[in-house]
């Protein structure tokens, strides 16, 4: 489990994050969404240990992390733009971790998971050769072979659109039940935070709003601001939230674009 007691985070005399409390169920997936500016980023940096507390407690599994440095932590991240190595095809991509810590993935474990992430076809491709879902999959891939215990998506989706998000949130979902892997994403688009998350922290100017699975949020909103943050954002597909969570779209279903 994953716990954040009273973290607060200041840049001079700005607080972006302030006092905010979690607990995160090992292998469930959260998403962290909010408007530009609510601190998310600082939220998911401050998880991975790339930027310092103010003040509060970072605990995984009874082990204060507050202090430890980003790469003792064992937590690894995905970015929105990929960052993946030009010079090399998607396989080197995939294993390139692998050249400092041989004994994190076996190779059979690397097989297992190109072939999870149907990656086996695009191997030997430029990174110039792959489209958006392609090139997020082995993202994930180069992730996942250094088996962390926490996985950290910022803006997994933005990059892409119809059927190709369908299917990366998809392989989001089946990655985190198989490897039992708790997972947190950092989102501005509601629609994606609610038909992909287990529960959704939603915050606004620092501070939480509410934390909750997402068939409370979007009937039971614990203030106006998320009423109408949820409502104003989803615009025409709101429809298909609410008929995910009134029980007249299958339980699990996943959300298509109305549009």
């Amino acid at each position: 489990m994953l716990e954040l007691r009273g973290v607060t985070k200041k840049f001079d005399d700005n607080t972006v994050l302030d006092n905010i409390n979690l607990e995160v169920e090992t292998g469930s997936i959260v998403s962290i969404l909010g408007p530009s500016g609510c601190g998310k980023t600082t939220l998911l940096n401050v998880i991975l240990g790339l930027t310092e507390l103010t003040s509060g407690q970072i605990i995984y599994d009874g082990e204060d992390l507050t202090h430890v440095p980003m790469k003792k932590r064992g937590f690894n991240i995905v970015f929105q733009d990929f960052a993946l190595f030009p010079n090399l095809n998607a396989y080197e991509n995939i294993v390139y971790g692998l050249r400092n810590n041989p004994t994190a993935s076996t190779p059979e474990e690397v097989r297992d998971l190109i072939d999870l992430l149907d990656l086996k076809k695009h191997l030997k491709k430029r990174i110039d050769e792959l489209s958006g879902g392609q090139k997020q999959r082995v993202a994930i891939a180069r992730t996942l072979v250094m088996k962390p215990r926490l996985l950290l998506l910022d803006e997994p989706l933005s990059a892409l659109d119809g059927m190709i998000k369908e299917s990366i949130k998809e392989r989001i979902k089946t990655v985190a039940r198989q490897f039992n892997l708790t997972t947190i994403i950092v989102t501005h688009d509601p629609e994606e935070a609610l038909s992909l998350s287990d529960k959704v922290l939603i915050l606004n100017g620092g501070h939480v709003s509410q934390y909750a699975d997402p068939r409370t949020i979007v009937h039971a909103p614990s203030n106006t601001f998320i009423r109408d943050f949820i409502l104003r954002q989803l615009q025409i597909k709101r429809d298909n939230i609410f008929r995910l969570f009134d029980g007249s779209a299958p339980q699990g279903s996943t959300l298509m674009a109305s549009a």
